[in-house]
């Protein structure tokens, strides 16, 4: 991250609610251009939900969402895409009966102005696998292929800002490893990313800064190092 980066994302006191429950608790975060920040919790604590208040899928109840200066918080989701906020969601959510090819070209449709099939060589830098897998069907691959081809569809969009939501969720370590190590060259080919992964060591790795979140409040929000060195993060977290 560049010393001195502005902030690309500000999220101000965000309260959110599924039904009559609370999930959200005056959630305050920033990301800056440039960098890999991670949101960090137990299942339950509000880092799907964050997320989702961010790409637009839950609308917040209070607070504001400011991408680049300008307030999104109640934009449709689609329109943040064209802004260049793009979500890997948890569970990959491929299309399972279009092949990998489909499955990119769909991932660039809301920004066609911009030439979806441009960004093809870029993916396939990335994942050279799916440049072999090209024209099988997204349900035929495996766990760590539909990973690869979630990041890679949200890629076309040319996204300014990537959402990623426990992209190393039941994938083997070298997949792990591998995934991780993408996420890097995306950050230093100058993509932002907002990372949700319970994989604390690797997030902990990557990132610039991270957050901790418990029953959708942030409890921590400090540079990686420094949470490395918190008791309540080694202990919670890191195994000590």
């Amino acid at each position: 991250m560049r010393s001195g980066a502005r902030q690309l994302l500000v999220v101000n006191e965000i309260e959110a609610y599924y039904g009559r429950v609370c999930a959200l608790h005056s959630v305050s975060l920033e990301v800056a251009e440039g960098s890999v920040v991670a949101l960090l919790g137990a299942n339950g604590a509000g880092k799907t939900t964050t997320l989702r208040v961010i790409s637009g899928l839950l609308r917040p109840t209070r607070g504001t969402v400011e991408f680049d200066g300008r307030r999104i918080d109640g934009m449709s989701p689609d329109r943040l895409v064209r802004l260049g906020i793009v979500q890997v969601p948890e569970g990959r959510q491929i299309f399972a009966d279009l092949t990998v090819h489909e499955n990119l070209m769909l991932g660039g449709y809301a920004r066609r102005d911009l030439g979806a099939a441009r960004q093809k060589p870029r993916v396939f830098d990335y994942f050279p696998r799916l440049r072999e897998r090209l024209e099988q069907r997204g349900g035929t691959l495996s766990g760590g292929e539909q990973q690869m081809l979630a990041i890679g569809r949200a890629l076309m969009a040319r996204p300014r800002l990537l959402l990623l939501d426990e992209p190393s969720l039941g994938l083997a370590p070298i997949l792990v490893k591998e995934i991780f190590r993408v996420i890097s060259e995306i950050r230093a080919a100058g993509t932002t990313v907002l990372l949700v992964e319970q994989n604390v060591h690797m997030a902990l790795d990557i990132a610039d800064r991270a957050y901790v979140l418990e029953t959708g409040r942030v409890m921590l929000g400090d540079r990686s190092a420094a949470l490395r060195q918190r008791e309540e993060v080694r202990r919670a977290y890191l195994g000590h």
